[in-house]
């Protein structure tokens, strides 16, 4: 006797609906076995998890601001994935985006308010594009693989950064790894008072609706989706499958880098060499919660977010460390890709 997986018939759309929020409730009874082994009281955790995130206007407005970079490497990250890109290089595009408008917003102190916006985000943008761009053509000119190229130029742009910090972008008689702060005519504004609720967030929520409209309404989307079904299937119907590859990248990198834009307009005002806790990273696993739809990433961006914020709450309260979010959260990637699994498969014993 043995197990086999059986292909399924294809699944009700409302069921494939049902399977994120499944993961989500999943992963939080699973997360009762790390807060009980770290010593915590399991009901009063799961209360000020969620008290922390969404339970008062400010810490509401905090888990809006993390979420905001999580749901651009998100989107990066799904949109590649929709056209079998692999980009898992979000965290490298990031910080080159965050190099880039940290060049732009020093530089941008003579222009008004609305260019110095416009020129730092277009600067992020080109520039997460441009080394995402860096693994698409490998691919589609060499056949190099895309994961590993992607992911290995994340620690190449985490080394020029630090060669920056301590170079030419250093603030001028600082011994820190730190640049000088961009204009205030570049910081993204504060939209709420008392919050730190700002422009980037908005420019977040955009972003989703773009990528939805690209993907659902136009001949791109349609050309990138059949790039990803087969690529020789979409070859022999006329599209250019490089071009359509190396467009996909430099949209996704570009989303990407506006995570690093947001970072340094918003939220430091200069260049750190923490400037990302892991946003990049955490984009894949938010792609693959939110099964590649921008709707999805959205709503596993905020999940993420409030996991990592309400734990900071629930570790004052009850003592269980803050790293619990960072097992709840690889727990969900897990949760959902078992999800995934059986809604296309199905375990069968079979006899030998």
């Amino acid at each position: 006797m043995r197990l086999v997986l059986k292909k399924r018939a294809p699944l009700p759309p409302w069921i494939r609906l049902l399977v994120p929020l499944g993961a989500i409730l999943v992963t939080l009874l699973l997360s009762a076995v790390p807060i009980l082994a770290a010593g915590g009281a399991l009901w009063p955790s799961y209360a000020s998890l969620f008290k922390g995130a969404v339970g008062t206007r400010y810490n509401f407005l905090e888990t809006c601001v993390k979420a905001a970079p999580l749901t651009f490497t998100g989107l990066a990250v799904a949109f590649a994935f929709r056209a079998k890109f692999w980009n898992t290089g979000a965290e490298g595009q990031l910080l080159a985006g965050a190099i880039a408008a940290t060049a732009a917003g020093v530089a941008s102190s003579n222009l008004p308010p609305l260019l110095a916006l416009l020129f730092v985000c277009g600067a992020g943008f080109l520039a997460g594009g441009a080394w995402a761009a860096i693994p698409a053509v490998l691919k589609t000119k060499y056949r190099v693989d895309d994961v590993v190229t992607s992911l290995l130029l994340n620690y190449v742009m985490w080394h020029i950064m630090g060669y920056l910090l301590f170079g030419p972008l250093q603030m001028p008689g600082s011994s820190w790894p730190r640049s000088a702060a961009i204009a205030e005519s570049a910081h993204f504004p504060i939209l709420l008072a008392k919050s730190r609720f700002h422009l980037g967030i908005v420019l977040a929520l955009a972003a989703v609706f773009v990528v939805w409209f690209i993907n659902s309404k136009t001949v791109f989307g349609y050309q990138a989706r059949a790039v990803g079904v087969n690529q020789k299937a979409a070859a022999f119907a006329g599209i250019g499958v490089k071009s359509v590859i190396l467009k996909t990248a430099l949209l996704s990198g570009g989303l990407a880098g506006l995570a690093g834009v947001g970072e340094v307009a918003a939220i430091h005002h200069h260049l750190l060499m923490d400037i990302s806790p892991g946003f990049g990273y955490s984009g894949i696993v938010i792609a693959m919660l939110g099964q590649l739809h921008p709707a999805g990433v959205a709503l596993s961006a905020f999940f993420f977010s409030g996991i990592a914020v309400g734990a900071q709450s629930m570790s004052r309260i009850t003592g269980v460390p803050t790293y619990i979010a960072d097992v709840i959260q690889g727990m969900a990637l897990l949760v959902m890709l078992v999800a995934l699994l059986l809604t296309e498969y199905r375990i069968q014993a079979v006899r030998d």
